[in-house]
C-alpha cells in the first residue's frame, strides 16, 4: 500500500510537528485547520525548527527549502480528497475527533486511510465515526515530534494488517520507532507517564514539597531530564487531564483519580507554558514557581 500524499488535520504543537517530519521524510503534506492565522504560524514554526535542526547538524541546510515546498495549507477538508492517507492531530477530545472524522469520511476516496494521534482515547471508538475502521489505526507521535524518536501505533479492533504494515512503514520513513501497543486507555506512555505527573501533583497538593523541590527530587533524584510538574507544563495542563479522566473512566481504578489540585489549575485557565501560567509562571524572564 503505497503513501506518498498526507493529510494533516490540526496545525498545533502536534500537528504542525507531524508535518514537519513527514515533510522531511519526502511525503507531499496537505495542512489543515480551521484558522488561517494558526497555518501561517504553523509554517513559520516548521520553518524556524528545521533551521534550528541544521544549525545542530540533525539536517542539512539543503534539505529546508524542499521540505518545505512539501508542505501546503487549507482550511477546506474538500481539499484532502486526493490524500493517501489522513491523520487527525486535534484537541484530546472525543467529540470533536469524531466530528472530524464524520466531515472527513464523505469527502474522501474510499481507499484512502484514516489515523488519529489521539495520546489516550480509544481507536476502536474513533473508528466508529467512519466508513472504514479496518482502514483506521492509531498513529501517536510524542511531543515535540521533530525530537522525539517513540510513535507509539495503535491497531483498532478491526484494523486489517495493511493498514498496520502502511503506518509501520511511515514511521521507518521518518526515522523513529515505533512501539506497537494494545488499544486501552492511554496505551503505553501515558498510562504510565501521566499517573506519575498526577501523583507528583497530590505531593504538591497534599504539602509533602513544594514545586521546586518535588522538580529538583525528581531530576537529581530519579535522573529525568525534567521535573514532573515542569513536564507537565510543557504538555498542557488540560492535556494530564484529560488523559487522567480517560484512565479513570476507562479503567474503573481509583488509582487515576486526578488531583483536585490539577483540576483547579484547569478551571483557573493555568494551563501551562501555552497560557503563561501552570506550576511555573513563565510571565517573566525566568519561570517562578506558583507554589
Amino acid at each position: 500500500m503505497a503513501i506518498e500524499r498526507i493529510g494533516v488535520i490540526g496545525a498545533g504543537q502536534m500537528g504542525n510537528g507531524i508535518a514537519h517530519v513527514l515533510a522531511l521524510a519526502g511525503y507531499d503534506v496537505l495542512l489543515d485547520d480551521v484558522n488561517k492565522d494558526q497555518l501561517s504560524k504553523a509554517l513559520e514554526r516548521i520553518d524556524k525548527n528545521m533551521h534550528r535542526q541544521a544549525a545542530r547538524g540533525v539536517i542539512k541546510d539543503d534539505e529546508i527549502a524542499p521540505a518545505m515546498s512539501r508542505i501546503r495549507t487549507t482550511t477546506a477538508l474538500d481539499d484532502m480528497k486526493d490524500r493517501d492517507l489522513v491523520i487527525e492531530a486535534a484537541t484530546e477530545d472525543e467529540a470533536v475527533k469524531k466530528k472530524i472524522f464524520q466531515d472527513l469520511t464523505a469527502r474522501i476516496g474510499e481507499k484512502t486511510l484514516l489515523a488519529t494521534n489521539t495520546s489516550s482515547i480509544s481507536v476502536t471508538r474513533l473508528a466508529t465515526a467512519t466508513d472504514r475502521p479496518e482502514r483506521f489505526i492509531g498513529i501517536h507521535f510524542m511531543n515535540p515530534v521533530p525530537m522525539m524518536q517513540l510513535v507509539e501505533v495503535i491497531r483498532g479492533i478491526a484494523t486489517d494488517d495493511a493498514t498496520f504494515q502502511a503506518a509501520l512503514e511511515i514511521v521507518r520513513r521518518t526515522g523513529k520507532t515505533a512501539a506497537y501497543a494494545e488499544d486501552f486507555p492511554a496505551f503505553i506512555v501515558n498510562r504510565i507517564l501521566q499517573p506519575m505527573i498526577n501523583e507528583a501533583v497530590y505531593t504538591l497538593y497534599e504539602g509533602v514539597g513544594n514545586v521546586e523541590a518535588i522538580d529538583t527530587a525528581m531530576r537529581l533524584g530519579a535522573n529525568h531530564p525534567m521535573g514532573p510538574l515542569q513536564l507537565a507544563d510543557f504538555i498542557g495542563l488540560d492535556t494530564c487531564l484529560s488523559i487522567m479522566q480517560v484512565l479513570y473512566e476507562g479503567l474503573a481504578d481509583s488509582k487515576y483519580r486526578p488531583c483536585p489540585l490539577l483540576v483547579k489549575y484547569v478551571e483557573a485557565g493555568w494551563l501551562g507554558r501555552k497560557t503563561g501560567r501552570g506550576f511555573y509562571d513563565y510571565r517573566g524572564d525566568h519561570p517562578v514557581p506558583t507554589r
